[in-house]
């Protein structure tokens, strides 16, 4: 649970809530495709947290003088492994439930998700980590801001 960082939580519920008021302005809600925006959206947040986890230890940048809130991968609370394999079911899970968004929403959707599939690894993972190179808050704001309430709203067929 604490890998999940649930207090990082609203960074995702916040966008989807302000893509469905403003969807609800034109068009009722489509309470099913909300559900699944927002467990899509949580699933993303915690996947990201789980691989932020695993790859802030595996880099060094979490090291045994850490500062600030447990980490549990280097505090040694979980194997590097299981939580590296915890996070890829996390956001496979999303991608599972991303395939009815899909279908609502099209291409635009799958673009979307796909790319947040991605970011969440390559936040902190990969060969040139958005975090490490002074990009994180720059997709942090695009993907839990601009691009989440935008894809709520296209979610809910006011974009179509």
């Amino acid at each position: 649970m604490a890998a999940a960082r649930p207090r990082t939580l609203p960074a995702a519920i916040v966008p989807v809530l302000v893509g469905l008021a403003v969807a609800s302005r034109t068009s009722p809600i489509d309470w099913p495709t909300a559900a699944a925006t927002f467990a899509a959206a949580l699933l993303i947040q915690i996947g990201t947290n789980l691989a932020n986890d695993y790859y802030d230890f595996v880099s060094g940048a979490d090291a045994a003088d850490r500062l600030g809130p447990v980490r549990i991968t280097q505090a040694g609370l979980a194997e590097p492994r299981a939580v590296r394999n915890a996070a890829l079911a996390v956001l496979a899970l999303a991608g599972v439930i991303g395939v009815r968004l899909v279908i609502v929403g099209g291409l635009p959707i799958l673009a979307v998700g796909a790319l947040s599939l991605l970011l969440a690894i390559a936040y902190t993972g990969g060969p040139w980590p958005l975090a490490y190179h002074g990009l994180g808050d720059l997709f942090v704001f695009l993907f839990f801001g601009v691009i989440a309430v935008n894809g709520t709203v296209w979610l809910q067929g006011v974009g179509l």
